[in-house]
């Protein structure tokens, strides 16, 4: 591993702790925030020449707070800062208490990090934002693929939240058990599109990023003992299980992506599969089902077909329709046309595709669908404009390559047939 490397992996491991050691010490996001990315610079120049210290994450809380104290004091500001002999302490009076209180609540620096972010005096779409961005380090295009939007307006929409933050004095405190339940459903959503950007093999990136998957898995796994009864925290579980267990199936040796129905199922991870069908029945007996148990129900039906053929695409189109009326959304839409279009044929999901256009303009699998659906109708130059306009936003060399492939398979069965 490349020094480069080595210090990249242990940065992001040490961030939740670090990030939460500033946050607790400067009660300010962006002071917290600019301190540790500080931190993070002069690991890039000290590392390298002299090792890497014997505890990442009280080294980088040491040299932040420094360094923020530098900078505070630099812009002049009316307050009183600590001392000397408190900034290189690491300790304070409160924190063995605060450590104890956490680590029976939370467990997990990340996990109490996120419950942080999700405040609800923020509108929801910005406390799921801020939470990828501060606590999980995605980067503004990641966090901006995820809500469908452009890079500018998440951009926008992060700075907002700071600003509301920052403007309102909203308290980035742990939140204690009532606070906690009201936030589940935003710190779920954050896991699960955490996880779908490790999944999803984006970001320039051939390979899926299992680190990231891995760890909401973990860390949805944490909330299950913190929620024992929601069953949509199951639901979530068993979904990111029976997706990751197809991980080692989705590309192949070149990084090419491999279609549900070309992969080679004996590398599907039947433990992850049988956890996460056990998961599920016990959600479902809760009688309460909600989006992730829908989904992850999906996923069940994939994982239980021996062969891509025997696939009960009936009950997935059922399934997907129930999806739209719980968690309406363009893009849940597409993938009940995908089912459509196996039960009822290419023409009726086209035709669903059509009236979904304007919502998905810039969307990589609209336009592959599309693509698909219209060469199966035998029509190739409207598959080809619109295998173009996938490979023109493909986010990926996966994605992009997946396209040429398609583009080649059309041109060849056009030559042919001409």
């Amino acid at each position: 591993m490349s020094t480069i490397a080595w210090i990249d992996v242990a940065l992001r491991g040490a961030r939740p702790q670090a990030m939460g050691a500033l946050l607790r010490h400067f009660r300010d996001l962006d002071l917290a925030e600019e301190a540790f990315q500080e931190a993070c610079l002069r690991a890039l120049k000290s590392w390298p020449k002299n090792g890497p210290p014997r505890d990442t994450v009280a080294w980088l809380v040491l040299v932040g707070r420094n360094a923020a104290l530098d900078g505070v004091r630099r812009r002049k500001r009316e307050h009183e800062l600590p001392g000397e002999e408190g900034v290189s302490d690491l300790s304070d009076a409160e924190g063995p208490l605060v450590e104890q209180l956490d680590e029976a609540d939370y467990r997990d620096d990340l996990l109490r990090l996120l419950f942080m972010c999700c405040h609800p005096e923020l509108p929801a779409t910005q406390q799921i934002a801020l939470a990828l961005r501060i606590v999980c380090g995605l980067t503004v295009p990641e966090i901006a693929r995820a809500f469908l939007v452009t890079d500018v307006a998440m951009e926008q929409r992060i700075t907002r939240a700071k600003k509301l933050v920052a403007a309102e004095r909203i308290p980035l405190e742990t939140p204690g058990a009532p606070e906690r339940a009201e936030r589940l459903s935003a710190v779920a959503a954050v896991l699960y599109l955490l996880f779908n950007e490790g999944y999803s093999a984006t970001g320039g990136s051939a390979h899926v990023r299992v680190p990231l998957c891995d760890e909401a898995i973990r860390l949805a796994r944490l909330l299950l003992r913190l929620f024992p009864g929601e069953p949509e925290m199951h639901g979530l579980t068993a979904l990111m299980l029976l997706q990751h267990s197809r991980s080692r199936a989705r590309l192949d040796a070149q990084g090419a992506i491999v279609l549900l129905e070309d992969q080679d199922r004996g590398l599907w991870e039947r433990d992850r599969i049988a956890e996460a069908l056990a998961l599920l029945d016990k959600a479902l007996r809760h009688g309460r089902p909600g989006p992730y148990q829908v989904q992850a129900a999906i996923a069940a039906l994939h994982a239980r077909a021996p062969r891509f053929g025997d696939t009960d695409w009936a009950e997935i189109e059922q399934l997907y329709a129930a999806l739209e009326r719980l968690q309406p959304s363009p893009v849940v839409s597409l993938n009940r046309a995908v089912a459509v279009a196996k039960v009822r044929g290419p023409a009726a999901a086209l035709a669903m595709l059509d009236a979904l256009a304007k919502d998905l303009p810039g969307y990589f699998y609209f336009f592959g669908v599309r693509g698909a659906l219209l060469a199966d109708l035998g029509r190739p130059d409207e598959a080809r404009e619109a295998f173009d306009r996938a490979l023109a936003v493909a986010k990926s060399p996966a994605e992009a390559a997946h396209i040429r492939m398609q583009i080649d398979r059309l041109t060849r069965k056009k030559e042919a047939a001409g």
